[in-house]
């Protein structure tokens, strides 16, 4: 997926950084539904607020190889710190 010329890494950040009340997910915890491949297990069935999440300016200032180092560019940059551990 692009979204104004970015291009969605599925790198799973989005699955970990934010909270998701909906699911229950704390800030900074992995979505139990994200397995090892990155990949959301119930993709076709997400609740709406991950069907909003869009790649942006965002995904490109905090792109690294590590999930974790992600997880915690993210919430630096928003001055959050996670509830738990990715």
């Amino acid at each position: 997926m692009t979204v104004r010329g970015v291009e969605c890494r599925q790198c799973g950040t989005c699955c970990v950084a934010p909270d998701i009340s909906t699911l229950g997910k704390p800030l900074g915890v992995r979505c139990r539904h994200l397995d090892v491949e990155l990949r959301c297990r119930i993709y076709g069935d997400r609740p709406a607020v991950c069907r909003g999440y869009r790649p942006d300016g965002l995904c490109l200032q905090i792109a690294t190889p590590e999930l974790e180092e992600r997880v915690s560019r993210y919430l630096g940059l928003f001055g959050l710190r996670s509830d738990g551990g990715t």
